[in-house]
């Protein structure tokens, strides 16, 4: 089934490529027009990569040849345009002037035969701001070395790629002619795939029908918020196309928990489910990007047939979602669709410049999964004569692997774990205060406190009574604890604030009190501040643009920071959320006179924990921030610790300006801590404890006792350590680091003991230890 047509070479590869799959362009609907990176969730890599002759886990990569193609995807391309310029091509960075993206398309062209791709999908965000023409011209030039391939590929618009996503309009409510999407990405550039069938009215949406192993296939593009006429369109396309399998792709479908495995329904995805998906039974497949991270969820359509649905997203990722795209193997021969995520961005940098964050090839939950799925069955309501083509290609799925593997020596990856007790993280030296709400619940009161856990009373948090906050519309119940916390952080408790406003001055806030040592910290051999942070859905521009979490308070105007347009009043030091929900870290250095020191992420979504953590390294002098675990691509440099108002107190839940409270936070604030020197992520609060330490002293090994037998030995301070000799005891490691069982009276003859050091869930491997008991 192969050798269907040719395509000309892409530039720089040989003239003679051969094509193996065929597409081919639909019919019926005419073209027409007005005018797609935890971790939330720490999304964290896979064991480091195989060698090259190594199956990937978990995948079906069955030796026999089958009848096989590859879909590739093309997953939130935004921080790539937008960054490609000022970091992504600088000399000093990796030396070759690229970019993920152009490396992403290039890859996807060099190797189309050897994978069997007929096609690509993007999956929206092409870019990150809609009206910067630079970012445009980026995306541009990588998706032109598939065009100049001939491999074709499907784009839509996600949210980024519209002027008006926060009016939460749709398609057809668009000024078109003002619209980039559609002169970069309209339908005159998409009528040049050999596969495309069309577009509807607004030009934003578009059909492709590919052909593979002797079968068609469609994939239909849903653009930002697809109209009711849009779905009307979409019904037309698929009855015109009445035996075609399709795969839907559009930005926003599912979304994912806090915990960075399990799926999440959105309620524009299920308005695409209730007024498209569902009645279709084409649609077996539904792509998506838009939410951080990757998961799949399947439901029962009218027909009773399953419909698989993916999420794939990494922009929030190490550099900016690290070039990782979607490779979808379609085993026909075995009824199988085997999922893998791959960087040819990674295994294009040199060497010397690889961190712990690139792995060629992500393998935790929904980044490496096979689908069993019967194609003939699943198709057979709509196209009884669905058959797989001829069994003659080989694995590719381990092609991919062999290809991004060739010559590449991946570092040790960086993992993290959940916790299994209150107590698993790391208790750092040199912590001045540590904020944990465990165990609290309700309203809190005001005047109620929140305990730094670092053993300074005079460092904890107060909340400031509504009558001396400044506040004129504040209620009690706006700030209360809850026991929502980020899955990742072992307090499992968090505080929220509710109901805050710019525009009706409502809000409330946290204070240490004047006297906290911690207040006169300035930081001048760097720092580790980390935190959990959550935006309550109900967040809005016009209410909470630029609202802080936590702020050192004070005026910058008195402290010699030179006369700035903006924030010359706020204060020194502050985290918050810009109006376009990213997050942004200001600081002054302790040298005030270099002024405002900034790190900024991208879009952080709605209702959803992440971790973020922001370390000062004097070494370096650079501060960097890091959202689940990657830093993020804007950071602050020329900066050391930091300037201070004299003795001004720590905020949590609002800002500080103009020397008054301001703007207060519309979310919740999980345990937070300070640091007084930088550290690596194994000591963050997301690491845990060793568990691999326990030691057994007495008994000592071969040992003769008498017949009353004490086990003890050291341990990690907290945990809790299982002793077996006859008789089981449980006992708990003491804050010395050391534990004791008594085993009681034992019988004659040599015994064996084993001891399991743990927590909660996650335990050790355990330690043995014979002896013997006497007779007397």
């Amino acid at each position: 089934m192969h050798l269907l047509r040719s395509r000309p070479a892409p530039r720089g590869a040989s003239s003679t490529r051969t094509a193996c799959l065929r597409a081919v362009a639909g019919v019926g609907v005419a073209a027409t027009v007005a005018g797609l990176a935890t971790a939330g969730g720490l999304v964290t890599a896979g064991p480091a990569a195989a060698a090259p002759a190594e199956v990937a886990p978990g995948a079906a990569a069955a030796t026999e040849p089958a009848s096989r193609f590859t879909l590739a995807v093309l997953p939130d391309t935004q921080f790539y345009s937008r960054y490609a310029e000022s970091e992504f091509e600088r000399p000093d960075r990796y030396g070759d002037g690229n970019n993920p993206f152009a490396v992403q398309t290039e890859w996807l062209a060099e190797h189309a035969d050897e994978l069997r791709i007929p096609f690509v999908a993007h999956l929206g965000d092409v870019v990150d701001q809609v009206n910067q023409e630079g970012e445009w011209r980026t995306a541009d030039a990588a998706m032109q070395t598939l065009d100049d391939a001939d491999l074709p590929y499907s784009v839509l618009a996600g949210n980024h790629d519209v002027r008006n996503s926060a009016s939460n309009w749709f398609d057809d409510q668009y000024d078109l002619a003002a619209e980039p999407f559609l002169r970069w990405f309209g339908p005159d550039r998409a009528a040049e795939q050999s596969t495309y069938g069309g577009s509807d009215p607004t030009g934003m949406n578009q059909y492709h029908v590919f052909e593979a192993e002797g079968q068609q296939f469609m994939v239909l593009a849903l653009s930002w918020r697809a109209s009711d006429a849009t779905l009307r369109w979409a019904d037309e396309v698929m009855a015109q196309h009445p035996t075609v399998p399709v795969i839907l792709t559009s930005h926003d479908i599912i979304g994912i928990q806090d915990d960075g495995v399990s799926p999440q329904e959105t309620g524009y995805g299920l308005r695409l489910w209730d007024q498209l998906i569902r009645s279709n039974d084409q649609i077996f497949m539904t792509l998506n990007g838009h939410f951080h991270g990757a998961t799949q969820l399947v439901k029962q359509n009218d027909a009773g047939h399953p419909v698989t649905q993916v999420l794939m997203d990494y922009q929030m990722a190490y550099e900016g979602g690290n070039g990782y795209l979607g490779l979808f193997e379609f085993d026909l021969t075995n009824d199988t669709i085997s999922v893998q995520t791959g960087s040819p961005w990674v295994v294009a940098k040199p060497q010397e410049k690889l961190t712990s964050y690139d792995q060629a090839f992500l393998e935790g939950p929904n980044q490496q999964f096979t689908l069993d799925i019967d194609f003939e069955q699943r198709f057979a309501g709509f196209n009884p004569a669905f058959t797989a083509g001829s069994a003659d290609e080989p694995s590719l799925t381990q092609a991919a692997r062999d290809i991004l593997l060739d010559g590449f020596v991946a570092p040790d990856p960086i993992t993290t774990s959940l916790p299994g007790s209150t107590t698993d993280y790391p208790v750092v030296e040199g912590t001045l205060a540590h904020w944990r709400m465990n165990g609290r619940n309700g309203v809190v009161a005001q005047g109620g406190v929140i305990r730094d856990v670092a053993g300074n009373n005079r460092n904890n948090l107060m909340r400031v009574p509504i009558a001396q906050s400044g506040s004129p519309t504040a209620q009690l119940g706006d700030v209360r604890f809850t026991d929502d916390a980020n899955p990742f952080s072992s307090d499992g408790a968090a505080v929220c604030f509710a109901n805050s406003s710019k525009q009706t001055d409502r809000y409330s806030y946290l204070t240490t009190r004047s006297d906290a040592p911690v207040n006169t910290a300035a930081l001048a051999d760097g720092y580790t501040i980390e935190t959990f942070l959550k935006i309550d859905e109900s967040w809005t521009q016009s209410d909470n643009a630029w609202m802080k979490a936590i702020v050192r308070s004070g005026n910058r105007s008195e402290i010699g920071v030179p006369r700035t347009r903006w924030d010359w009043t706020a204060s020194p030091v502050a985290l918050g959320l810009s109006n376009l929900k990213e997050f942004q870290w200001t600081e002054v250095p302790i040298d005030t006179a270099k002024g405002d020191r900034t790190a900024w992420s991208g879009e952080i979504m709605v209702d959803t924990w992440v971790h973020v953590a922001v370390v000062n390294d004097p070494a370096t002098a650079t501060t960097t921030m890091y959202v689940d675990g990657a830093p993020v691509l804007r950071n602050a440099s020329n900066t050391v610790g930091h300037g201070l108002d004299g003795a001004m107190p720590w905020l949590f839940g609002a800002d500080w300006v103009d020397d008054q409270a301001t703007n207060g936070w519309n979310g919740c604030i999980g345990e937070t801590r300070v640091v007084d020197h930088p550290i690596g992520q194994d000591e963050w609060l997301t690491a845990r404890v060793d568990l691999d330490g326990l030691t057994v002293t007495t008994p000592a090994p071969d040992a003769t006792l008498s017949r009353t037998v004490t086990a003890s030995g050291t341990g990690t301070p907290g945990a809790t350590v299982t002793v077996e000799a006859n008789i089981d005891r449980r006992v708990t490691v003491g804050a010395d680091g050391v534990w004791r069982a008594n085993l009681g009276t034992l019988r004659p003859g040599t015994h064996e003991l084993v001891a399991r050091q743990s927590m909660g869930d996650r335990s050790a491997d355990p330690v043995t230890v014979s002896f013997t008991v006497s007779g007397r």
